[in-house]
């Protein structure tokens, strides 16, 4: 049998919170009985992978390693709408043949938006 990815996890302060911007930028519910030590976006609505969100007491220091890479027709309207969400632009890039933006979550984690 073959593995497949189950879930995304993302340490956090606050869970219910960090939950809520992916899900408004995603354009998906929290699901229910969030809370700000747990929470998930995408299982409730059978997404695969889901997202979730877990309260953690120290976050590793320093950039993170893995991020979510994103995917929209209209790059610089999806980035401007995760900034008034709450996201913060780090650069934008035209590299390897392809542009996109890297852009931080409300905690600091990092994700792109690629795309024209």
């Amino acid at each position: 049998m073959a593995l497949s990815i189950a879930h995304v996890t993302v340490d956090c302060a606050d869970a219910g919170a960090l939950a809520e911007f992916w899900a408004r930028l995603l354009e998906q519910p929290v699901d229910p009985d969030a809370t700000a030590e747990f929470a998930t976006v995408g299982r409730t609505a059978g997404a695969t992978p889901v997202l979730m969100f877990i309260r953690v007491p120290d976050k590793n220091p320093g950039k993170n390693v893995i991020h979510l890479d994103l995917h929209a027709a209209d790059r610089r309207e999806q980035v401007r709408r995760a900034i008034d969400l709450g996201a913060e632009h780090r650069g934008d890039f035209d590299m390897y043949g392809t542009k996109w933006t890297t852009l931080a979550d409300p905690e600091g984690n990092l994700f792109d938006i690629g795309g024209e």
